[in-house]
């Protein structure tokens, strides 16, 4: 079951369970869209892999498995992301 984790990891963005703009890879992993886009060009930093939109939980399955309370803040490092990025970014998530 998904954790439904609350902030971006690099920038600390709030995203709550209802945010339009989490998005995560097959880990979970857990970004915003600004960041996805327009810093890790849709490369997970941690596997590699690409990022989908996370799903919302309905609201009334909310209270028997609530989302996860504590923040999972672990900026990239720009620097050695790099070499993963350049790697991967040209190829679709499927191919990599």
């Amino acid at each position: 079951m998904l954790e439904i984790r609350p902030i971006c990891e690099h920038c600390a963005k709030s995203l709550p369970n209802e945010s339009e703009e989490a998005m995560i890879c097959t880990f979970e992993c857990t970004y915003c869209k600004d960041c996805v886009d327009n810093l890790l060009e849709n490369v997970c930093p941690n596997c590699g892999g690409g990022f989908e939109k996370r799903p919302i939980r309905p609201k009334e399955l909310l209270m028997k498995y609530p989302s996860k309370k504590e923040p999972l803040l672990k900026p990239v490092n720009l620097i050695e992301f790099e070499v993963l990025k350049s790697k991967n970014k040209d190829l679709e998530p499927n191919k990599r």
